[in-house]
């Protein structure tokens, strides 16, 4: 099969893999009908992250064409959303409702890399869930925004304690933050403050929901933050950047009691600084998203056509162009690349 392979900072390739088989009476394999390039996968893009001949991708929709005898809740030609963790969904861990932390669980990432024709996916039952019937195609990059962005903005709004009658700031306008705007939203949440000084994604964050935008970062971005709060500071905040400053900002920029919902990936030199959380007071919340204990709302919502989140994809390339998928994205040419196959 074909598959996208990061063999080292900048240099990707589509190249010939070996098809997944059945190891394990609980796997399932899926033939991969739609993927996408994640910010993340920019890190080890970039050589934040080491990378060597590295499988790539980790969002993926498909449908299933093998199930391993223990399967149970899955059948051959069901449409499947696939977690970007993988997790049983029955330890007392993903009952609490992180599956990001399953005590069998894993990343689909490097063993897997889901930006390919095919993928075998462990703990099928507790990773992969069915769509009610087979989708319309208008409907495709919505489910697959679920698998992981969508998902993750939408953890970081619940972890923010968003609800109705409160401010929100959101820090970070790629991808993710604009899933945590649209999360805001359906939420309940009365302003939606998007943090962003691109055109193209203020716009997109205004469709979503976002009331407000402050295109200033740092010192700047939090006085603009207190000027539209009365001082204050919003109730929740989400930071969808994983930087320094973007950790930061968002710390002061919440109200004293106020709740952050972190889902930014911190890297090597992001710390916090304890006297300074001490007297802000404030609720820290985040981390990978266990996407899979929202799958189920966030398939009917998008079934219903009660949300929208695949517009954030604004460039759509064969799996054969990744290459050039990775590169728009690191110009900043495109938000989120869908890669189809």
């Amino acid at each position: 099969m074909r598959g996208v392979v990061m063999y080292g900072p900048g240099d990707v390739r589509v190249v010939d893999r070996e098809a997944p088989k059945i190891i394990e009476p609980t796997d399932a394999i899926i033939r991969i009908t739609t993927t996408c390039i994640c910010g993340s996968d920019l890190w080890p893009y970039r050589g934040v992250e080491p990378v060597d001949h590295t499988f790539m991708g980790h969002e993926y929709v498909g449908v299933v064409e093998e199930i391993g005898d223990a399967v149970q809740t899955l059948k051959v030609d069901d449409f499947v959303v696939g977690s970007f963790c993988i997790s049983d969904n029955a330890c007392e861990i993903c009952r609490a409702g992180y599956q990001s932390r399953c005590v069998r669980g894993s990343f689909v990432a490097a063993a897997i890399g889901t930006q390919a024709e095919r993928a075998r996916i462990p703990y099928a039952d507790g990773t992969l869930v069915p769509t009610p019937g087979r989708p319309a195609p208008e409907l495709v990059p919505s489910l697959l925004a679920a698998s992981d962005v969508l998902g993750t903005g939408w953890f970081a709004a619940v972890a923010a304690e968003v609800g109705p009658g409160k401010t929100v700031a959101v820090v970070g306008d790629g991808a993710v933050g604009l899933m945590g705007v649209l999360a805001a939203k359906q939420l309940g949440a009365e302003r939606i403050i998007a943090m962003s000084r691109h055109a193209d994604r203020q716009a997109l964050a205004r469709e979503f929901g976002a009331t407000d935008i402050v295109e200033t970062r740092g010192d700047e971005g939090v006085a603009a933050i207190q000027e539209l709060t009365n001082g204050l500071g919003a109730h929740s905040v989400i930071e969808a950047v994983g930087t320094q400053e973007s950790l930061m900002q968002a710390i002061r920029s919440t109200r004293p009691g106020g709740h952050i919902g972190y889902v930014g990936v911190a890297h090597e030199g992001v710390a916090l600084p304890a006297d300074e959380l001490f007297f802000a007071e404030v609720h820290l919340h985040g981390g990978p998203a266990p996407v899979r204990r929202f799958l189920p709302e966030l398939i009917d919502l998008i079934w219903d056509r009660k949300i929208d989140p695949g517009k954030v994809f604004d460039l759509t390339l064969p799996l054969a162009e990744a290459a050039e998928g990775y590169q728009a994205m690191d110009q900043r040419r495109a938000i989120k690349t869908l890669l189809t196959l």
